[in-house]
């Protein structure tokens, strides 16, 4: 009998998963839907940072630069033109005067969080260790502030508002099944083959003729590409953003979604997506005050972060591979 391809089965196994997210999310009016939608977000985000950071073994705190400026140049070009001279009054006469579609600004978010990441990773994919997590983290730095004040690119330390919202429920489980597809093929790939032996032994791999730097700086590229696409989503199911959302905190969050679920597949970058996402969720609307079995149930501001830091902190002590680990990985005969 003819074996099905192992990252075909994984492909199917995630689509079922997240579409059954998308679909409980229907069930459930506007406000409860949000949250199932976030998730999905969600997902996308962290399988994109899985792409390079699950692959090569260099950790970021650079990534969500490329989900800021993918959700900050979809959603400036994705505002009606005829609102921009309100909202957004310094921005270049380009900006200002254009406007486009939905699909669209998915695509330019893409493209710009695929640049950027191309042009900063060229000097940072040189580095290795703790110098590249401060390398990626300066990223993040330099990004946000730039983002933050200047005027004649966004709406500087304002809300970007007036963002169509356009991530619904199919938008949002086709979306991610793009991100996870994309990440499955790669690390399926000649080249995701190759980026991962240099995290197995890069000495070996460079002996053999794999070129470290530019294996890492194809899957950086990548990566950044899915991150900016999963910023256009973020900014479009929200209906607007400020900097501070695509910033410290968010780095924070989607770093422990990864390793609570695990780095070693992409099945651990999916459920700790969906597992961290349902909890901070749950916490967050406990810090406004909930009934549970009919408790009220009142949460101090700021809980919510405590409580996934515990788990991060929980996981990394007992199960260092994660919820999910090297085991979760479904075959076919």
């Amino acid at each position: 009998m003819r074996r099905v391809p192992a990252p075909l089965v994984d492909f199917v196994g995630l689509a079922l998963l997240v579409a059954a997210v998308g679909v409980a999310g229907t069930l459930f009016e506007r406000s409860i839907e949000i949250y199932f939608l976030n998730a999905l977000v969600s997902v996308a985000i962290v399988v994109g940072l899985w792409t390079f950071v699950g692959v090569s073994g260099v950790l970021s705190f650079g990534h969500i630069s490329f989900v800021a400026v993918g959700a900050f140049a979809a959603g400036v070009m994705s505002i009606p033109a005829e609102d921009k001279p309100g909202i957004l009054p310094d921005v270049y006469p380009l900006l200002r005067d254009h406007s486009i579609g939905n699909v669209e600004s998915l695509l330019l978010a893409a493209a710009v969080g695929g640049l950027y990441a191309f042009l900063v990773g060229m000097p940072l994919m040189r580095l290795n260790g703790l110098a590249a997590g401060i390398a990626t983290f300066a990223v993040l730095e330099i990004t946000h502030n730039v983002l933050r004040y200047w005027t004649k690119i966004g709406p500087g330390p304002g809300i970007l508002s007036l963002v169509p919202e356009t991530t619904d429920a199919v938008q949002a489980v086709l979306a991610a099944l793009v991100v996870i597809g994309a990440a499955i093929a790669y690390r399926a790939s000649r080249l995701g083959r190759m980026l991962a032996a240099t995290a197995d032994d890069a000495a070996a791999a460079q002996a053999v003729g794999v070129s470290v730097h530019r294996q890492r700086l194809w899957a950086f590229t990548l990566s950044g590409a899915l991150c900016g696409f999963a910023g256009a989503l973020l900014v479009h199911l929200f209906g607007g953003l400020t900097t501070e959302q695509t910033y410290l905190e968010l780095t924070f969050v989607t770093l422990a979604m990864l390793v609570v679920g695990g780095l070693a597949s992409v099945w651990g970058a999916v459920i700790g997506a969906l597992a961290v996402s349902g909890l901070d969720s749950f916490l967050g609307q406990a810090e406004d005050g909930i009934f549970v079995l009919g408790v009220s149930l009142d949460l101090p501001t700021g809980t919510r972060l405590v409580v996934v830091a515990a788990l991060m902190a929980l996981v990394l002590i007992l199960r260092p591979s994660g919820l999910v680990g090297g085991r979760l990985r479904l075959r076919a005969a």
